[in-house]
């Protein structure tokens, strides 16, 4: 995993995670609450953390590949081209 997070972001611990009663997975970033999982994908990672608990690094590369590419620098707000 050394090539993955080469700059350490990692390590600062940015994602949480919280599971809800209804089987629902919300994973926030820094925070604010990014993306809401329900159904099979709540499951599936829901299982995939439960494997990787007590390795934090794995738990937040895992919150990390869920969340996708949203932080790409171009998050400013939209400004109108007319």
């Amino acid at each position: 995993m050394s090539g993955i997070d080469k700059k350490g972001r990692l390590d600062e611990e940015p994602f949480a995670y919280q599971l809800t009663k209804n089987h629902t997975v919300l994973i926030s970033y820094e925070g604010k609450t990014v993306v809401t999982l329900k159904g099979k994908e709540a499951e599936r990672l829901s299982a995939k953390l439960a494997a990787a608990t007590g390795d934090h690094k794995q738990e937040q590369l895992l919150l990390a590949k869920v969340t996708g590419n949203f932080k790409r620098g171009n998050e400013k707000s939209a400004k109108p081209k007319w």
